[in-house]
């Protein structure tokens, strides 16, 4: 028997290669002879590094980048060959490098980002990915073009500070000493959300009030990025307005199209594609896959929803296991889910499903392993 084990991220107490590795011994346990290929996954958030530097056996890279707020941070980025890097803007711009008392999207930048897009072109690599998401910011990607080289000015030809708010006074954007490697390089943006730019849905009503944002800050902010998208269609001919995707990050998805080229793609598809999914589990006999929680939400996009459906193009059953099955999971088997099953064993709180997540999920993994061993194994009639 051979098995794909491609879970997600168990948030808040399992990285993506801890619950494939917890699952392969649930699984050799039940099945001692079966072979495993572990396929630690994301979906272009947070793990994403995580995960494909697992599955590629690669590398991490350290580098000191400029924070949200100016600060100096410690980023990593990952290596999976010779010519690909993958970058989590998050590592450099996230909400996560700051309290909640210190979030101020007006001022906010991703500088931080653009440098480590600017380490992996003057290292090699022209093939990027970057996950976009669990941002700080709310600059449509202005601090990560200033960090590439580009230049954004105001009427009187003064470079604009950081932050979404200074985008209210573009004037101009000059191109001419953008990084030179960016036109020979393929970006690719992880992206999960199709909210356009601006506007009710844009990046600063949707999501500025998660970063500090009040209701006055987020019409300023949202009036900002219109004036930024208009300038970005006029003067560099790209069109990011009603893009959808362009909203997200806090517009970070406009901003690597426009500065980057780069292609907005759902983050699901941008992994799989980068660790050979599909061709591993067209081989296989059976796939486990799973994530902290599955819902209604899951099938948009989310990782068990891409497994399922790559599974069922190859007629294999697959299997997930998450923490908490809640109402609406049930539309993952119209993706193509064969099973799904909760990891807990008994009443037990959250603190300690968290505590004991990686005993559970192998207990989980094993019990799934001996029926499926006691189906395809007992004689017919």
């Amino acid at each position: 028997m051979h098995v794909v084990l491609a879970p997600d991220s168990f948030k808040n107490c399992l990285s993506a290669n801890e619950a494939a590795e917890a699952l392969g011994r649930g699984v050799h346990r039940a099945a001692p002879n079966a072979s495993l290929d572990l396929a630690p996954l994301a979906d272009g958030g947070e793990g994403t590094v995580d995960a494909l530097v697992a599955a590629a056996s690669g590398q991490r890279v350290s580098v000191t980048v400029t924070g949200p707020l100016g600060e100096p941070v410690e980023a990593v980025y990952g290596v999976l060959d010779k010519t690909t890097a993958v970058i989590e803007m998050a590592a450099a711009s996230g909400h996560a490098l700051l309290t909640e008392s210190q979030r101020d999207p007006r001022s906010a930048t991703t500088y931080g980002t653009g440098e480590l897009v600017a380490h992996a072109l003057d290292n090699g690599f022209r093939d990027i990915i970057v996950g976009i998401g669990g941002s700080a910011t709310n600059d449509a990607g202005a601090g990560m073009a200033q960090a590439l080289g580009y230049r954004l000015v105001d009427a009187s030809r003064r470079d604009l500070p950081p932050g979404g708010a200074a985008l209210a006074r573009i004037a101009r954007i000059d191109a001419s000493h953008a990084h030179p490697a960016l036109a020979e390089a393929a970006i690719h943006a992880a992206c999960d959300v199709r909210n356009p730019l601006c506007g009710r849905e844009g990046a600063s009503h949707v999501y500025g009030p998660q970063k500090g944002a009040d209701a006055q800050t987020v019409a300023e902010l949202d009036a900002a990025l219109h004036r930024f998208g208009a300038a970005i269609e006029e003067q560099l001919g790209i069109h990011v307005l009603e893009r959808p995707g362009a909203g997200a990050a806090g517009g970070l998805g406009a901003g690597l199209v426009a500065f980057c080229g780069a292609e907005l793609e759902p983050g699901f598809d941008v992994v799989a594609r980068a660790v050979a999914l599909e061709r591993r589990i067209a081989a296989a006999d059976l796939v486990l896959t799973g994530e902290g929680a599955l819902d209604a939400q899951t099938a948009s996009g989310k990782t068990p929803a891409g497994v399922a459906a790559l599974a069922k193009r190859h007629g294999v059953p697959s299997i997930a296991i998450a923490g908490a099955l809640k109402p609406g999971y049930e539309t993952l088997h119209d993706e193509g889910l064969t099973a799904a099953f909760s990891l807990c064993n008994g009443p037990m709180t959250l603190e300690e499903a968290l505590r004991d997540a990686a005993a559970l999920l192998e207990a989980a993994a094993f019990n799934v392993i001996r029926v499926w061993n006691a189906a395809t194994t007992r004689p017919p009639k």
